[in-house]
């Protein structure tokens, strides 16, 4: 649609690109129309992980956007040097979800994810460009410019895009939605940890067939260092049905957020511990093959049951609540390598049931018993956690939180954290 040229804001003494249409196409009506609204999609949009318009003009019979100069380079470019590691795919995709989630709340679709439209900055601030493609999705106009943007769209039936990035909807002309954007992420996601495209083809017609009817393997069956949530996240951005996918950006963020913190956690308890992941998985190793010919009685110097916590609210259908957020503390503790955590069906056993906390440490074979409460009332949660020392009965550490529920996930992780710590 146009060249890109570095230049030098005299006024502001700053340097910006230039992207200017050939003369040619800015007297092609639909190409100019295009070009106009990139810039107003784009700035439109206020976020640190999207390019900022500065302007749009034109002079004499040349016209042109000026952008902030990005110094850095394509993702695609990133993805040609070397294999990227786990936690800067997570960092890159983060911040790309981030962007679309700010350009989908103003109900804006992209339609053209991809890694030669993703740059990563010096600083590895990754930025979202070329906002051409993009589409109004239906929203209530705020005023008459609003109203105006909103008439600028695609017309139906029409196939754009960048083939192999497309949605299965986008690749037949149908109307797309910001959960064409999630398929999109996914393909990149995809890319980034598999170091190939989830649908490959010889031809045009191939990648469209792939993209209608393949499923691609998922990305660990390529490393086996990405964890299997990673991979659950993938496959359901690039599920074929729309319905199935994150409705948008924001709630793909938020797994991917969630997979951050709890990645950063496991380094975090790793550390702690003493225990690097190659070790341990030495150890795992080790013990498997010596647990082939006899059976180990020597008992971890860390371990603990995690008991379902008790439901304090009138709703019965709390529950379910108190259940799952034990279960989730369970998993956390379960991928430290150096601590010994009870199988849920051992430590749920006792639920209901007025057991010494002792009893249970010699039932289960382990030296702590993380015991808890949850009271909720509306959105609001009240949870007390109590981690005792199973041979003596004495509390090593005790907490309480009031939270939203909207705030859980941070809460589980808080728990976790302060468990280990408390363990050392």
């Amino acid at each position: 649609m146009g060249e890109v040229y570095l230049a030098q804001d005299t006024k502001l003494d700053r340097k910006v690109a230039l992207k200017i249409l050939p003369a040619d196409v800015a007297a092609h009506q639909e190409r100019m129309r295009r070009f106009v609204q990139e810039a107003k999609s784009a700035s439109a949009l206020n976020h640190p992980n999207i390019i900022t318009i500065h302007e749009i003009d034109q002079t004499d019979s040349v016209h042109f956007i000026a952008t902030e100069f990005i110094d850095g380079e394509t993702l695609r470019e990133r993805m040609r040097i070397a294999p990227m590691k786990l936690s800067e795919v997570l960092d890159v995709a983060t911040q790309i979800a981030s962007a679309l989630s700010a350009a989908h709340a103003a109900g804006i679709v992209h339609r053209d994810i991809k890694p030669q439209n993703i740059m990563v900055r010096r600083d590895e601030i990754v930025k979202v460009l070329d906002f051409g493609l993009a589409k109004l999705v239906e929203q209530t106009p705020l005023d008459a410019e609003a109203e105006t943007r909103m008439q600028v769209q695609t017309q139906a039936g029409m196939i754009v895009g960048t083939v192999a990035y497309m949605s299965p909807e986008q690749a037949r002309g149908m109307e797309v939605d910001a959960r064409t954007d999630v398929f999109s992420i996914g393909v990149v996601m995809y890319e980034m940890l598999a170091g190939e495209s989830p649908f490959a083809g010889e031809t045009t017609s191939d990648v469209i067939a792939a993209i209608l009817t393949t499923e691609p393997k998922p990305p660990s069956s390529f490393n086996q260092e990405i964890p299997a949530e990673l991979d659950r996240i993938v496959d359901k951005t690039l599920a074929k049905k729309r319905d199935e996918r994150y409705r948008n950006a924001k709630d793909l963020l938020a797994d991917l957020r969630q997979l951050q913190r709890r990645l950063e956690f496991e380094v975090e308890a790793e550390r702690e511990f003493g225990v690097t992941r190659s070790t341990a998985e030495s150890d795992r190793s080790a013990t498997r093959n010596d647990e082939a010919t006899s059976v180990s009685t020597t008992e971890p110097r860390n371990s603990i049951a995690v008991l379902p916590f008790t439901n304090l609210s009138a709703d019965p259908e709390n529950e379910y609540f108190c259940d799952g957020l034990a279960e989730e503390l369970l998993n956390a503790l379960s991928k430290i390598d150096d601590l010994k955590v009870a199988a849920r069906t051992s430590a749920f056993s006792f639920k209901g049931k007025n057991v010494k906390t002792g009893e249970i440490g010699n039932a289960l074979n382990v030296k702590t018993v993380l015991e808890g409460s949850v009271r909720k009332s509306g959105n609001r949660l009240r949870i007390t956690v109590q981690l005792i020392n199973a041979v003596d009965g004495y509390h090593l550490w005790s907490e309480k939180y009031d939270r939203e529920m909207k705030d859980v996930f941070d809460v589980q992780d808080e728990i976790t954290l302060a468990v280990v710590e408390a363990l050392k």
